[in-house]
């Protein structure tokens, strides 16, 4: 199927597909695993089975000319009759040559023997080596593999005496109806997986996604002025449940403002209020739709990390909640900033956390440090880099893929956070503008994000800067001091 075709689909009918699809290469991937590794097996198997029977013949056959020092000559007579017996007790044919490849003795009839003379060449080797000397075929007759085995005979003073020959056959086909049986069980389990996993990807990601947009739907449709902002009613103690109750909590606070607003300062003072709570709200929550959304198309059940990968969900869901419910409470007192509640982490590894709910956007993380230790707010700096990121998708250019480069350094006692993007830009006039309550260049934004996050930076005695170029690109560095 083409890829514009399947870019068409729906979100469903693509996790659906591309599940099946992993699915089905699965079951192929394992199935040629398992032929490979029963083909050696055998391989393997028929090797330690040769070694097996050299040994044992070669032991008998010593025995039986260990009792005198039997020279070339004495051979068909000393073994006129063991021969018989040996080749009997292992189930094999033996033919023995002389030192210059001629015929000696066998338990077949001679006449039966295709090989009667060895070729020079082959003595030759068996005898220079003085190991077992090996060579494949294939057997029309007895549609088999062949290993013709040669080896030297001594007697016991170590002399040579002659050269032992004997076909070793092995059939390939027997691996092959263990591998079929093998393949059968495959199937049958993969397909039991395949079903399994369809039908538990679909009710999650119905689920997932009917809650997010319904909570989407309701919180882009709060302003101050509706009538009678309904509480949504969810039953179930799981992370969605927290994002509720902040929700809840924050419809709560807004009916409480609105009672006390009674003359037009206040009401121009709660309109503002109102803005910021919009956009502070669905700062956090389209990421987490986009987060839950990119989950359902790579959800895999039988992914060995696909606990981990929940526990990262959870957690990005929580942290992302948090902050809906601190912006609630912050803004119940007329958009003040939320009280700040310090402690010590990783710089890098919280702002990778952060960035986790953007994974479906090109976000290149970059430091000049494996770790660089900070003393400030979690909630404070996932409302900067989020506002940031969030700002620099938005400024996407039309001709072009969006992408963007968060590096972060350590430089003596000052921690600098540089975003970069490759969208449209800022003309030059507007860089101090942009900072300022209310004001946006987008169609439907209030303004209030970036006024934020200068509120912030600066709460921590830093500031930040902007440099763009319209047409290429901007640049938001952020320079904090650290003492950590």
């Amino acid at each position: 199927m083409p890829l514009s075709k399947y870019k068409g689909y729906s979100l469903r009918n693509k996790v659906f597909w591309g599940f099946l699809l992993i699915c089905f290469l699965s079951i192929a991937g394992s199935t040629i695993l398992s032929f490979y590794i029963l083909k050696n097996n055998a391989v393997e198997q028929s090797r330690t089975d040769l070694q097996k029977k050299a040994e044992s013949l070669m032991s008998a056959l010593d025995y039986s000319v260990s009792h005198t020092q039997t020279q070339t000559d004495d051979l068909p007579k000393i073994l006129s009759n063991d021969i018989f017996e040996i080749a009997d007790i292992n189930n094999q044919d033996i033919i023995i040559y002389d030192l210059k490849g001629n015929f000696l003795i066998s338990n077949k009839d001679i006449n039966l023997i295709p090989q009667k003379k060895l070729p020079l060449g082959i003595a030759n080797q068996v005898l220079s080596s003085d190991k077992r000397l090996d060579f494949n075929s294939y057997d029309q007759k007895t549609d088999a593999n062949v290993t013709s085995s040669y080896m030297i005979l001594k007697n016991n003073m170590l002399e040579p005496i002659g050269i032992v020959y004997f076909p070793f056959y092995h059939n390939d086909g027997s691996y092959f109806s263990v591998f079929n049986k093998y393949v059968n069980y495959i199937i049958i389990v993969n397909l039991l997986i395949i079903i399994f996993g369809v039908w538990l990807s679909w009710i999650i990601s119905n689920n997932l996604t009917r809650a997010v947009t319904k909570f989407s739907d309701m919180i882009n449709k709060v302003t101050l002025f509706d009538s009678d902002p309904k509480p949504i009613r969810y039953y179930q103690n799981d992370e969605l449940n927290q994002l509720v109750k902040a929700y809840n909590t924050m419809i709560l606070q807004i009916k409480e403002q609105k009672e006390r607003l009674s003359f037009k300062e206040k009401e121009e003072a709660w309109r503002e209020m109102a803005k910021q709570v919009a956009h502070e709200v669905k700062n956090p929550l389209t990421p987490m739709k986009l987060t839950i959304q990119n989950f359902e198309r790579k959800f895999d059940p039988n992914d060995p990390n696909i606990h981990e990968k929940v526990k990262n969900l959870s957690k990005t869901m929580v942290d992302q909640i948090d902050l809906v419910a601190t912006v609630a409470s912050a803004f119940s007192q007329f958009a003040q900033l939320p009280e700040k509640h310090n402690e010590i982490f990783d710089l890098n590894k919280e702002i990778k956390i952060i960035m986790n709910v953007f994974s479906d956007e090109k976000i290149y993380f970059h430091s000049n440090k494996d770790e660089i230790m900070v003393e400030m707010d979690k909630i404070y700096l996932s409302r900067i880099i989020t506002n940031l990121v969030a700002n620099a998708i938005q400024a996407k250019h039309d001709d072009r893929e969006n992408i963007i480069n968060l590096d972060v350094e350590q430089r003596q006692k000052r921690i600098f956070i540089t975003l970069t993007d490759n969208g449209k830009g800022i003309p030059e006039d507007l860089f101090d503008r942009i900072f300022e309550p209310n004001f946006t260049s987008k169609s439907g934004g209030t303004g209030l994000g970036l006024t934020m996050v200068r509120k912030m930076v600066e709460d921590y005695k830093g500031e930040i800067t902007v440099q763009s170029e319209v047409g290429k690109g901007s640049t938001f560095t952020i320079s904090l001091p650290n003492n950590v």
